[in-house]
């Protein structure tokens, strides 16, 4: 099986080689594979060498707090950072923290034993769902510890079926996996493998850290003192915004709202202000904004949002009307009841706040009526759902400093 595998991982090389005459996105693939090796050379003498692998962008805000870490507490060793996609490796290929960032190499088992030849890691991290065979089979050949960071298993898996038996083989090669929760535990106790703990997820870690060093918005405390609900509505995209509209226009007067579009272009803020029927402002226009009497926050601008949560009792997380919700993390992470549209199925964490209590599903207009009107009578039901979304955040908390002392022998904190 595993040579049918690698036939298939040539077979793809080939497609994505021919594929980069006229898709973009194969054209940066096929491209920076070519440079790996020569971006590889800068640690062929270099010892004490750390490699991270990240699929891609979201892969690497789940790695990137073991190399905030690893900076900090292990200064002295190198950081190797690939991507497999170029939607993570063209965002982040000039990140300051990582000696050498490229692509990974095809998956067979020449390149890796070639990457291992140049590199010679003193350890390995892969990051959620990368499992590539030839890798970790040489990995395993070198003896290279190698480890599996913020690791989710489902029983779909291939790994859990009898025709997976070649890639279970893989991962024997993983020296331990840090894995977000029981059930991936739990599977890979049912395959005979017990060298798991379940760690939590260190984008956690990062979301935490990010709101620990978040800075005062003064606008926003003047804004929101004495006011009887305070919604906090972020990443917001034009659905999101009518129901929010809708809402602040005929509520009570003890009611604010904070609004930070996905978008800030002029055209797009215009839009919503055309809409609201209660006095506003905006953010960059705060100097001469009768703040105390507005009912809406405006944020027309970028980098803000991570600290604004914090003067909310209730949060809109936008985009689930669309291609999915965005960062629901920030907003847990200050304890309060976290309300989103019905595009969240494909996010963890989105899943797991509901189950726990501190998140809520919106269909549509009357869903989020009634569910603000709820948390606006019944302080203490709003109290309780927060402090769940609270809680949850707390208890995926702790990877990044496990990792590093029982990786690294070094306290994480």
């Amino acid at each position: 099986m595993r040579l049918l595998y690698t036939i298939g991982i040539r077979f793809f090389s080939f497609a994505v080689a021919f594929a980069s005459f006229f898709n973009e996105k194969a054209k940066l693939l096929h491209g920076g594979r070519k440079e790996v090796w020569q971006k590889l050379s800068a640690l062929k003498n270099e010892s004490s060498v750390v490699w991270i692998h990240c699929a891609s962008l979201g892969e690497f805000e789940q790695g990137r707090p073991v190399i905030e870490a690893l900076k900090q507490q292990v200064p002295g060793k190198k950081i190797l950072l690939t991507f497999f996609s170029p939607s993570g490796y063209e965002v982040r290929k000039n990140y300051d923290l990582a000696d050498v960032v490229c692509y990974l190499p095809a998956d067979t088992p020449r390149n890796a034993r070639k990457f291992l030849s140049i590199v010679k890691p003193e350890e390995a991290f892969f990051v959620k769902y990368e499992f590539w065979p030839n890798f970790f089979n040489e990995l395993s050949k070198s003896k290279i510890p190698l480890y599996s960071v913020s690791a989710i298993f489902r029983e779909k898996q291939m790994f859990f079926k009898w025709y997976g038996r070649w890639l279970k083989k893989a991962l024997s090669a993983v020296t331990r996996f840090y894995v977000q929760d029981e059930t991936s535990g739990n599977l890979l106790h049912r395959i005979g493998m017990d060298n798991y703990e379940v760690a939590g997820d260190t984008r956690f870690d990062r979301v935490t850290a990010i709101v620990e060093a978040a800075t005062d918005v003064p606008v926003a405390a003047r804004f929101s003192e004495n006011a009887g609900l305070v919604i906090v509505a972020g990443s917001t995209w034009p659905h999101d915004e009518d129901i929010l509209v809708r809402y602040i226009n005929q509520a009570s007067e003890g009611v604010r709202m904070i609004v930070a579009p996905h978008e800030v272009h002029e055209g797009h803020i215009r839009d919503i202000e055309q809409k609201l029927k209660v006095p506003f402002f905006r953010f960059t226009q705060r100097e001469n904004a009768d703040v105390v009497d507005s009912r809406v926050m405006i944020v027309d601008t970028i980098g803000l949002l991570s600290a604004i949560y914090r003067y909310g009792q209730v949060a809109w997380i936008g985009g689930g009307f669309g291609k999915g919700i965005h960062n629901t993390l920030e907003a847990a992470t200050y304890g309060m009841p976290v309300l989103f549209g019905p595009a969240y199925h494909k996010f963890n964490e989105a899943r797991d706040l509901i189950d726990w209590g501190g998140g809520f599903s919106v269909d549509h207009y009357d869903d989020f009526f009634s569910l603000i009107e709820r948390f606006r009578n019944n302080e203490t039901q709003r109290s309780e759902s927060g402090k769940a979304a609270g809680s949850y955040v707390k208890s995926m908390c702790g990877a990044t400093r496990m990792i590093m002392e029982q990786v690294f022998g070094v306290n994480g904190n």
